[in-house]
């Protein structure tokens, strides 16, 4: 170790968040369990191609139903 070294840099924040870790054990769990329920989900392909291939295109002015413009 050098004798000019000094000892590493943490900002406020990295310092908040390591409380708040020490305070609360469970919440980097807490955290997976929740991104988990709302992410981490398995994509239906084959649902997802069916759908995107049902998909009606959109008129430019959407309030425009037909050919007529009167």
């Amino acid at each position: 170790m050098s004798f000019f070294r000094r000892p590493d840099y943490q900002s406020d924040t990295t310092q908040f968040i390591e409380q708040l870790k020490a305070a609360r054990p469970g919440l980097e769990q807490s955290q997976r369990q929740g991104r988990a329920l709302l992410w981490d989900k398995q994509i239906d392909r084959e649902f997802q191609a069916r759908a995107e291939a049902a998909r009606v295109p959109q008129q430019p002015y959407v309030y425009q139903t037909g050919s007529d413009h009167a």
